[in-house]
């Protein structure tokens, strides 16, 4: 589902972020930190670190906002195909300059909506120690400020069940930081001024992660 100009739907978002309260509030305990650190409106862009599949429905039914989110293409298979599209979802190949996940991604911002990413590409240790160029380029063309998102707790048990999702309500903390550009204000998009944004990001989304930690605990 898209709006009319082609960006993924607003409305699909919103009802997605319904979807995320009900099933990460019903299955978990969630404990939201720093919300209010989120704009209220405009766009923004929410870099959030990636260590268990939960990851992304966590945010989205813990942000304050409705999020769309870069999730790669091959989570778009059978039902979830229709569904995620539904929801707002941007599919993206990451194995290519994927330029509709591109514009998708960037109609989001234009139409001042948040843009979910995890910036190391894909599920790793979740520390933010690995970040690809993706997320420095969005912000920088869209001059859309970066909230750091630490999600902790995720991976620390499995389920009995399965090992893809901690255990049915144990905590999950999800930590929000202080927003911040990017870019250096020049509105340069060369490949130096995207690889400067990149450490820079990194730089800002790691300091993050540690207080986060020291913040829960975790």
């Amino acid at each position: 589902m898209t709006d009319s100009g082609g960006a993924p739907s607003a409305a699909g978002a919103a009802v997605g972020r319904r979807i995320g309260i009900g099933l990460m509030y019903g299955l978990w305990r969630p404990r939201v930190l720093g919300a209010w650190r989120v704009p209220s409106a405009g766009p923004v862009i929410l870099a959030v670190n990636h260590s268990h599949g939960i990851d992304g429905p966590m945010l989205m039914g813990t942000a304050p906002r409705p999020v769309h989110f870069l999730i790669k293409k091959e989570a778009f298979v059978g039902p979830l195909d229709p569904f995620l599209r539904g929801i707002g979802q941007v599919k993206v190949d990451r194995h290519t300059v994927d330029r509709k996940a591109i514009t998708g991604a960037l109609g989001v911002l234009e139409q001042g909506g948040a843009l979910g990413i995890f910036p190391e590409g894909t599920r790793g240790e979740g520390d933010f120690a690995s970040l690809r160029a993706g997320l420095a380029y969005f912000a920088v063309r869209s001059g859309a400020p970066v909230v750091p998102v630490a999600v902790l707790g995720s991976r620390e048990r499995h389920s009995r069940l399965t090992p893809a999702v901690p255990p049915l309500r144990s905590r999950v903390d999800v930590v929000f930081g202080d927003a911040f550009q990017a870019g250096d204000s020049s509105g340069r998009r060369t490949r130096k001024a995207l690889d400067e944004a990149t450490v820079r990001i990194q730089e800002r989304l790691t300091d993050h992660l540690a207080e986060a930690r020291r913040l829960t605990g975790r």
